[in-house]
């Protein structure tokens, strides 16, 4: 990648600036992938596909972000949300709404009468409704 400095010579004296090199070893598979999303985006290279990759995820990274999910929804209505574990890590640390609760009395002896039962044997309904 040329520095500020040989990029102004570069220009005093003419010739253009160049611009950096990517290069990647792709799998066949991937490599195959990438052949085809060209085709069928109509892209002629290699770097005209990385540009619109970079921008695509640019953009992406800069919605979770923001805290927006990022979301594909069928012309049903059926709803996609696209999680990617490391486009997760730049999403903000998820704010939990803080709810006051205003129990009766009879209430909270009831949740204190079921907090210190003996009970250890998980319900039926308790275990299913762990399992989903």
């Amino acid at each position: 990648m040329a520095t500020g400095i040989q990029s102004r010579r570069a220009k005093q004296r003419g010739k253009p600036t160049r611009k950096p090199k990517f290069q990647a070893d792709l799998a066949p598979v991937e490599d195959r992938t990438v052949r085809s999303l060209k085709n069928e985006m109509q892209l002629s290279s290699n770097s005209d596909f990385l540009s619109e990759a970079v921008a695509l995820f640019q953009w992406a990274v800069s919605e979770r972000k923001l805290g927006r999910k990022i979301v594909s929804e069928s012309p049903a209505g059926e709803k996609r949300i696209l999680v990617l574990p490391r486009l997760e890590r730049v999403a903000p640390e998820t704010m939990l709404p803080i709810v006051e609760l205003e129990w009766t009395e009879k209430e909270l002896e009831n949740l204190a009468r079921q907090v210190s039962s003996e009970a250890t044997k998980p319900t039926d309904a308790l275990i299913r409704a762990l399992k989903r």
